[in-house]
């Protein structure tokens, strides 16, 4: 993907113009990875919450404890994109990003079943607030 792509999937996300079909797992990751490294106005950990919830709605999507936003995904994704950010050059783009973490074990979609048990990530309370990983720590 490159860097006009992710901008693209990025503004179209912001602006609840990006087609639901396209929301897909590397969207999701190329949203957050653009929105960290080219986007200083918004505290991604803080206003994802909200800009995933409005844009589920734009789509038609219902936020419930079954379906919609999920927090404690967001913000383990947001907190493994990161780290791998942490460890590539300062001026990484955003394609370059992208391609390192699709490359990496966060590139499965499953990335998440590593650090919780199905039943604790996919249970109400995570989708609703954080909920501390039950298999092993996430890394810091």
């Amino acid at each position: 993907m490159t860097d006009d792509e992710i901008e693209a999937l990025g503004t179209g996300f912001c602006d609840c113009t990006l087609p639901k079909a396209r929301w897909t797992h590397g969207a999701h990751f190329a949203t957050a990875l653009w929105l960290i490294l080219r986007r200083p106005d918004v505290d991604a950990e803080i206003d994802m919450p909200g800009m995933i919830r409005r844009y589920n709605e734009s789509v038609g999507g219902v936020n419930s404890d079954t379906s919609g936003y999920h927090e404690t995904i967001t913000q383990a994704s947001l907190h493994m994109a990161r780290q791998l950010l942490a460890g590539l050059p300062a001026d990484v783009t955003p394609a370059a990003a992208y391609a390192a973490l699709m490359a990496s074990p966060l590139g499965d979609k499953d990335w998440p079943f590593t650090y919780w048990t199905r039943e604790a990530l996919m249970s109400p309370a995570a989708r609703r607030a954080w909920v501390a990983p039950d298999r092993t720590p996430l890394p810091t």
